[in-house]
């Protein structure tokens, strides 16, 4: 090992150990409203943070640290995810909406920004939407308002293999599942440690739940609301994972641009190399994109 490799890992070391050592000692508490698990972190100005679909509120830790000091994050955990209690019901997304709207009104949040990761995301659209006027900015990470159509699907034809897909999920055996999730992770994060957490998050989130939102995501054309929503949006996007396909990072970004076109001056930013998880992948440059964007509404 050289010297200067060596300085390098004692220094990715050390702030590794910093961050863990700052998100221990920071007064954090845990709250739970209607089904949800939300971790507060920090004092200030609230940023709700909504995990993707299996995921655990743990996905946004790294990046409440990074955004620190000045912000109160509210890290949600959604439930029937990672291991969280399940809810039965028949339309997941317009559920989850609305719990995350009557928390903000619950904890008296005045116009807070939210940002939200793949499902996350979606439901942030929706909460804007719903609402216009209540959220005061948009942060959505690597996530589209009509995920059928990167298949070239019709809003209708996205709506029956959303149908089938859930039934097929549930019909599944054990080792399918498994099988599938791993396959799923593959393309999520660029470090193979990440890649397994999140195998871990899929295995340990209640199957019923995940084929019913993943075929929400799926069968969901939330383009039409885009109109609506009048909270300043940051799209940051990921291209790289499907760079062997033949995607580079300009043909994903007119992609972003085309699907959020209904959305009044949304920006959309790309990562050069990051997969999915881009707090995980690209954790400096979103920060940088999410602290430039927060600073232009102060």
């Amino acid at each position: 090992m050289t010297r200067k490799t060596s300085w390098i890992g004692l220094f990715g070391a050390a702030v590794g150990i910093a961050t863990a050592l700052w998100v221990s000692n920071t007064q954090a508490a845990t709250t739970e409203f209607r089904d949800l698990r939300v971790d507060l972190v920090g004092q200030g100005r609230p940023v709700v943070m909504i995990p993707g679909l299996n995921s655990a509120a743990s996905t946004w830790t790294e990046t409440c640290a990074a955004l620190q000091p000045g912000v109160q994050c509210h890290i949600v955990q959604l439930p029937g995810f990672a291991g969280a209690p399940a809810v039965v019901t028949d339309n997941f997304l317009a559920g989850m909406r609305d719990r995350l709207l009557a928390y903000l009104d619950d904890r008296k949040l005045d116009r807070p920004v939210v940002m939200g990761h793949s499902l996350g995301g979606v439901l942030a659209l929706q909460m804007a939407a719903e609402k216009p006027g209540r959220i005061e900015r948009l942060v959505i990470v690597d996530s589209l308002p009509f995920l059928a159509g990167l298949r070239g699907m019709t809003p209708e034809a996205a709506r029956g293999v959303a149908a089938g897909m859930r039934q097929q999920m549930l019909a599944g055996t054990k080792e399918q599942w498994e099988a599938g999730t791993r396959q799923g992770a593959g393309g999520m994060s660029r470090n193979p440690a990440n890649a397994e957490r999140i195998v871990g998050w899929g295995l340990a989130s209640d199957r019923a739940t995940t084929a019913q939102a993943m075929s929400e995501l799926w069968g969901e054309d939330l383009r039409p609301l885009l109109p609506r929503i009048t909270a300043p949006t940051l799209v940051l996007g990921a291209w790289a994972a499907y760079e062997p396909m033949g995607s580079t990072l300009e043909s994903t970004k007119k992609i972003f641009e085309a699907q959020y076109a209904g959305l009044n001056g949304a920006k959309v930013s790309m990562s050069q190399r990051g997969y999915h998880f881009l707090m995980w992948d690209d954790a400096d440059w979103l920060v940088g994109e999410v602290k430039g964007f927060l600073a232009a509404g102060k």
